[in-house]
């Protein structure tokens, strides 16, 4: 009969043990929610690099929403990223610039807000008009190459 509880006991804590794992995954992820309301921004970049839906957006390193959607606008082909903010940072002007960043050196990419000075701020269905597209890494690395080289055949001349 002692082995039988402890076998209960076991497989509780356990149980116990899997849920939380389950609790932290979802946290971790983000995947649990904003847990509060949410108003949707846009911003029209001409690319989106590697950007993925669920992408945080953050101003000075804090996380204000997630990207919710990003489709091309049909009449001059952009990308369109559109962001759900918390309501808790409705206080964003509306000057704001918007640019994708790379978390360290090749890090997954997120959308940086960088707040303006105007009185109005970003409410429902704006569109931020300053925005900054993704810097692809190979288009760096072939211009840096591209440069040296002409630079080898002037000094060889």
């Amino acid at each position: 009969m002692h082995s039988k509880t402890l076998e209960i006991w076991v497989g509780f804590f356990m149980l116990l043990g899997v849920a939380a794992v389950a609790v932290l995954a979802f946290k971790v992820s983000g995947s649990a929610g904003t847990g509060g309301d949410v108003f949707r921004i846009e911003a029209k970049f001409e690319n989106v690099g590697g950007l993925n839906e669920k992408a945080p957006v953050m101003v000075g390193g804090v996380r204000v929403g997630r990207v919710a959607e990003i489709r091309i606008d049909k009449e001059d082909y952009s990308a369109v990223v559109g962001m759900d903010i918390d309501s808790h940072y409705d206080n964003l002007p509306i000057d704001s610039g918007a640019s994708i960043l790379t978390a360290g050196l090749l890090g997954a990419q997120f959308v940086g807000l960088e707040p303006g000075a105007d009185d109005i701020f970003l409410e429902q269905g704006d569109e931020i008009e300053i925005t900054q597209s993704a810097i692809q890494l190979e288009t760096l690395i072939s211009q840096f190459m591209f440069s040296q080289g002409s630079d080898n055949k002037a000094d060889s001349e």
